[in-house]
């Protein structure tokens, strides 16, 4: 008899990610399903990485007069469902069964709050800087798994959700990589549904 593989998510968890509860999210309104992905860039202060800042964000822990740049983000209430840090760890914030507050205001395929119906894969990075080969790595693995476990359609930048707002995963991420990992298209390439 053939030992059963274990199911990639339990609740919405993804068993290869370090849990990490973020009081951030809600649930999704009924009836939605994970049809898109969204990838982000971030680092706290800007450029800078490896330093708790973006997971004490997530948690609803950053000390905005730890850094210059903080004031802006006093009493911000944000998200992801995951973070893949420069190494390629892979930590996640919310289950995929709840909506995480990563996209703000957004809107694809004439639809708003993309929220709603993504998942959210923030990288750790910048505009200025390529993003490391173990992040594109620990990215396939979880690209692999949400698209066998959800109905996702495409994958998207918060840049194409969020156009004018947003910039990220910025002008050095590899979308040709996304293509290659997953054949489903990135927002910006015709034909699109």
């Amino acid at each position: 008899m053939r030992a059963r593989t274990p199911a990639l998510f339990e609740a919405g968890w993804y068993r290869h990610a370090l849990r990490r509860d973020s009081p951030h999210f809600d649930p999704r309104p009924p009836g939605a399903a994970v049809e898109l992905i969204v990838l982000h860039g971030i680092s706290l202060p800007e450029g800078s990485f490896g330093t708790g800042h973006v997971d004490a964000l997530f948690m609803g822990r950053l000390d905005p007069d730890a850094h210059a740049d903080f004031a802006t983000l006093r009493g911000l209430r944000v998200s992801s469902h995951f973070l893949i840090g420069r190494d390629g760890e892979l930590r996640q914030y919310v289950s995929c069964e709840q909506r995480a507050w990563h996209a703000g205001a957004s809107s694809l395929w004439g639809r708003q709050r993309c929220n709603d119906f993504s998942v959210g894969i923030e990288l750790e990075g910048c505009d200025a800087l390529a993003y490391e080969p173990a992040q594109y790595e620990s990215l396939g693995a979880l690209l692999g798994a949400l698209l066998e476990s959800h109905p996702v359609r495409a994958i998207a930048g918060h840049s194409d959700i969020a156009p004018g707002r947003k910039t990220d995963p910025g002008p050095h991420f590899d979308w040709d990589f996304v293509r290659r990992a997953t054949a489903l298209p990135h927002t910006a390439l015709p034909p699109f549904p």
